[in-house]
């Protein structure tokens, strides 16, 4: 269905019908900010953007009052038509979503949709993912490049099938992960990257000149590099690890969902600890992993497992807000500490 049989799909309808932005009748999926600037740049930039497709409301906080997703608050705010359907294969949704007769769906940032859903354009469904596909195919790919030390990233648009973010690449365009870069500062970095990508696309099928790469050409009988959701155990530090390998942890779950570990205090009770921000110490003190030294002017260590030290310089402590280490040692008694996984 995809490769060069998709591509001549697009060529006759291209040639029964001379599309431009205005006549190609768009179908918009998403739900988080990442989503919102693409949907912004296809309204701003005059194209048809004929309906949005986001999640359901969910309650939030204690008044349980519902929120409203960012591509919802988007939508609403610039009249454009909204469906949030609570089941994707529901026929009055189904029968709703196709009556609008649009030509090519844009995912962005969604749930994983049924083949009812993205079979229903002419033009097929594009998804816009945030990495260089094949690499991190899954819930979790701009976390799992900066856990895993990697230098480079990048974003694509890919046309869906059955498997998911195994489709054919349609574009794709690179940016560099520096050294200090925690997920949060290359998540908007992608989003911006990604939405002018999502334009390019849009651009590309309208002039009819895209030339789909199978991503199994590229991986030439290798095996793709996974990107698993982000689970509890995922955040636990293990101090036995090396520092690099702490520190890339800390970045790549900064500012959300956070690295974490168990503090313990000599006459206090273990606490979880979040952790925001470390610097590699590789002239400090020799530490136990997991052993922690303040030092006189309120700066925080921590040993390895490979001898060197991680500074820790931003903390949220159990019960209080996210601060600099500093403010919090001026606040703590800290005797004999260190840091440990959880029994």
């Amino acid at each position: 269905m995809y490769g060069k049989p998709w591509q001549v799909r697009i060529e006759r309808l291209l040639n029964i019908v001379k599309m431009d932005k205005q006549s190609l009748k768009i179908v918009f999926f998403g739900t988080p900010d990442f989503a919102v600037e693409s949907l912004r740049r296809l309204v701003e930039g005059g194209y048809n953007v004929v309906g949005v497709v986001t999640m359901p409301d969910k309650p939030a906080g204690r008044g349980h009052k519902l929120l409203h997703s960012p591509v919802k608050q988007y939508a609403e705010a610039h009249g454009l038509k909204l469906m949030q359907p609570v089941k994707l294969k529901d026929p009055e949704f189904v029968s709703e979503l196709r009556s609008l007769g649009a030509d090519l769906f844009i995912v962005i940032a969604f749930r994983m949709l049924p083949e009812v859903v993205w079979t229903m354009p002419p033009l097929g469904t594009f998804n816009l993912h945030a990495s260089l596909l094949p690499r991190y195919r899954g819930a979790a790919p701009i976390n799992r490049a900066v856990m895993n030390g990697d230098t480079e990233t990048g974003v694509t648009t890919f046309m869906l099938k059955h498997e998911i973010d195994t489709g054919d690449i349609l574009r794709q365009e690179k940016v560099d992960i520096n050294p200090e870069d925690n997920v949060g500062d290359v998540h908007d970095r992608l989003m911006y990257l990604g939405a002018g990508l999502t334009i390019d696309t849009v651009d590309h099928i309208i002039a009819g000149d895209l030339k789909p790469i199978s991503q199994e050409e590229i991986l030439q009988g290798e095996e793709a590099t996974p990107a698993p959701k982000i689970f509890a155990e995922d955040c636990m530090i293990d101090w036995t690890r090396p520092a690099v390998e702490i520190h890339n942890q800390v970045r790549g779950l900064s500012p959300y969902p956070a690295a974490r570990s168990v503090i313990s205090s000599e006459g206090t009770n273990p606490e979880i600890m979040k952790i925001f921000k470390t610097v590699i110490c590789t002239d400090c003190m020799n530490l136990r992993p997991g052993q922690i030294f303040v030092s006189d002017d309120f700066r925080m260590f921590a040993g390895t497992g490979d001898g060197a030290a991680l500074e820790i310089l931003e903390v949220l402590p159990a019960g209080k807000k996210r601060m600099t280490t500093d403010a919090y040692l001026r606040g703590a008694r800290l005797n004999s500490a260190a840091f440990s996984m959880p029994e």
